[in-house]
This record gives C-alpha cells, sequence and structure tokens, in this order.
C-alpha cells in the first residue's frame, strides 16, 4: 500500500515519465484491494500468535508462511485449515523467506523471527515491492535504521512496526484528551518495560541477556512519542543511559524543545509488570502504573477504575467500535486487536499506517544508543533525525 500521497511521491525528484505512470498505476491497483494478503516469516511464540490473532481480522488472509522448522510449519497449516482458510503456500528453510517475498500472491510481509534479523528481511521484502510489518524492535542498529528509511524512501512502500501498546486502551484515551489540550502543555513523559522475567527468560533474544542499555525500548517509549508528537512538530535530538546491577537500565532523553523523558527497562528484579505510562502537562498529570491516576486542574484527583472510566470516556467512535467488537468476540488482547484492525484498514484505504518507517527507525535505535551512553558511563549521546528535517504532518 502506498504510504504517501502522489504528490509527496514525487516531491523534489525529477522521474522519467514512464517511471512516474508506473508509479501512479502501482497507486492505484493497491488502493483497489478489498483484501490484504499476508506472507508470515517466522513461527515462534508471537508469530503463531499472530497467526491466530488474524482469524479475527476480517478484511486479511494469510497466504504465506516461512519458518525454518517443518514442523511448526506444519502446526500452523494444521491450524489454518481448522479455520476453513484455504491451502496456504509454505517455505521452509534457512532462506526460503526470501521466495516468501517475491511471491506474487503476497501484498504485505509480516515479520516475527528473531530480532537481529527484522531490518534485512524488511529490506529485501521492500525490494520486491511489498509492504513490511515488523515485530519490536524493528532494528538493532542505527545503521539499520538508516537502511529501513532508505529503502521505504526508496520504493515507496509501507514499513511500519507493530508496537501494541500504542493502542492501549488507556494511550488512547489519553491521545484524545492531549489533542483537546486538557494537559496544557506536555512538559515531561516517563514509560518503562518492567516485568519481572528472572524465571522465563527463554523468550528474549539472547541480545536482550549481553545489552548493556535498553535493548527493548519501544514499549515505553512508543507511545510517549505519539504523546509529543515527535516526528511532526517537535524531535528526540539527545539521551544519556546508565545501567546497574542486573543491568537495570535508566535513560534520560530530551527533545528540541526541551521536554524531557524517563525510560526504563528492568527484567531481573522482582518489581511488579508496568510501563510507567507516565504523562506530566502544565495543566494535568495521568499515569496507568502502579495505580491509574488522573489530576486535571480545577477537578478531583481520581484514581483507579475511575480515573481509567474517565480517561476511556474521551475515546474516540472508531476506538469504541473496535472495543465493542473485540469484546463481542472474546479477544485474548485488546490491544493486539485495535492494532492489527487498524492497520489493515489503512492498508486497504491506501492510508499511511499509524506508526510510520520513521517512528519505527526512532523508536528503535534507542536500543543501540543507550548501550553507546551507557557503556560510556552515561555520556550524552545524539539522536539522529531521520526525517532529516522534514515536517510530516
Amino acid at each position: 500500500m502506498p504510504r504517501q500521497s502522489i504528490f509527496a511521491i514525487f516531491d523534489g525528484k525529477k522521474l522519467k515519465p514512464f517511471l512516474v505512470f508506473r508509479s501512479v498505476c502501482t497507486i492505484f491497483a493497491d488502493c483497489m484491494k478489498d483484501m490484504i494478503r499476508i506472507g508470515l516469516i517466522g513461527l515462534g511464540q508471537r508469530g503463531m500468535a499472530t497467526l491466530r490473532r488474524y482469524a479475527h481480522v476480517p478484511e486479511a488472509t494469510i497466504v504465506a508462511l516461512a519458518d525454518l522448522s517443518s514442523e511448526t510449519l506444519e502446526q500452523a497449516r494444521l491450524l489454518l485449515a481448522e479455520r476453513g482458510q484455504r491451502e496456504v503456500d509454505i517455505y521452509q528453510g534457512e532462506s526460503q523467506w526470501r521466495l516468501l517475498c517475491q511471491s506474487s500472491e503476497v501484498d504485505l510481509v509480516y515479520i516475527c523471527t528473531d530480532w537481529a534479523s527484522h531490518a534485512r528481511m524488511a529490506v529485501f521484502a521492500m525490494q520486491q515491492g511489498k509492504d513490511v510489518a515488523l515485530e519490536v524492535p524493528a532494528a538493532m542498529t542505527v545503521s539499520e535504521c538508516w537502511d529501513i528509511v532508505h529503502t521505504a524512501e526508496d520504493t515507496h512502500r509501507q514499513c511500519t512496526m507493530v508496537e501494541n501498546c500504542c493502542y492501549d486502551t488507556f494511550h488512547l484515551g489519553i491521545m484524545q484528551m492531549v489533542r483537546l489540550g486538557l494537559f496544557g502543555e506536555i512538559t515531561h513523559c516517563e514509560g518503562a518495560y518492567i516485568h519481572d522475567l528472572r524465571t522465563d527468560l527463554g523468550w528474549v533474544s539472547y541480545t536482550v541477556l549481553d545489552h548493556m542499555g535498553n535493548p527493548y525500548p519501544t514499549h515505553g517509549l512508543g507511545p510517549i512519542c505519539q504523546i509529543m508528537d515527535i516526528n511532526h512538530s517537535d524531535r528526540l535530538v539527545s539521551l544519556a543511559s546508565m545501567s546497574g546491577l542486573n543491568k537495570v537500565n535508566n535513560t534520560l532523553l530530551r527533545t528540541l524543545r526541551g521536554r524531557t523523558i524517563l525510560l526504563q527497562f528492568d527484567e531481573r528484579t522482582p518489581r511488579p509488570y508496568s510501563r510507567l505510562q507516565t504523562l506530566c502537562g502544565t495543566s494535568g498529570y495521568a499515569q496507568k502504573y502502579p495505580l491509574p491516576t488522573l489530576q486535571l486542574d480545577g477537578k478531583t484527583l481520581l484514581q483507579g477504575a475511575e480515573a481509567e472510566r474517565a480517561i476511556e470516556a474521551y475515546h474516540d467512535a472508531d476506538t469504541r467500535q473496535l472495543i465493542a467488537e473485540g469484546r463481542r468476540l472474546g479477544v485474548e488482547n485488546l490491544m493486539n486487536y485495535i492494532m492489527d484492525r487498524r492497520l489493515i484498514g489503512r492498508l486497504l484505504r491506501g492510508k499511511a499506517p499509524d506508526i510510520s518507517v520513521y517512528d519505527a527507525a526512532l523508536w528503535s535505535c534507542v536500543t543501540e544508543l543507550t548501550a553507546q551512553s551507557a557503556d560510556q558511563g552515561g555520556r550524552l549521546v545524539e539522536i539522529p533525525d531521520f526525517t532529516r528535517g522534514r515536517t510530516l504532518n
């Protein structure tokens, strides 16, 4: 699906008439689709969960599967067969995912492999004319982040990161309140991934175990960047990061407008699960963990269920509808359901995903930059501007 308008694609570029004609034809052909055909790469824990989730997305169908394991592929095929779905194309082996990306039957390549392979698979898929959805993080290094940005721009394909925390119902209500100006000017936010995994580290990439910074920043940072309108009216400019015992990491980030962000990562202590989700504005305060809290100037302090109800009252009509649908269907996770439906719905309408390739790159590059800063005792590190100074509104 085309990420940009026709005019945005051709802005500042001198293209031969044939190339212009071909690009325009591609755009209109994409916009006429009534179903997104998905090729899913990687059938581990998250990949199989994605397979199950998309049973609830009527505008999408999984047409191809790729994995290293023939046994896992057979399990996935049987699962689809139980749902009455037609036979899918199977790609088994080390490099067979490349054939999936080249298939004319696939519109969207959905990548759920180990983190270190995300960027190179995304680049190859876009080069084959495919749109891409990446599990988090989208890339592990700044260089890889630039690779996916440059490839998306060169190929005019969508490349989004499926960060489900951006679809938390608490966050979606907060976003509407921010747009209405109820918190005044946002001055500081806090986010985290705090999860006691001392006895269950098998799900994480080996990179997490060896990482000296924050290897999993997007759950906390993604929603904050949306709240602060990062990559639009503001941008991240620098960070300082420190890791202590058990590799508990604390990172401070600063924006061009002088706002601050605290980002935490901790999988090695007994702390209860938390993403913090803290917002400080000149006229109000909100936080989800450990207890939902809402304080607006001139209003009574609300906590617990009262705060959640007050925030969710600001959901827009689309969000209300998706929440109602998800509850009626009994989905395992409302965040995932809203994320999946919005992604497919926007692609079908020829619209850009909620999370752009610039967002995916920015939120993911913090992985390498926090390690660099922490390795040097908390030295201030500059954050690249993947938009290169352009306003994306």
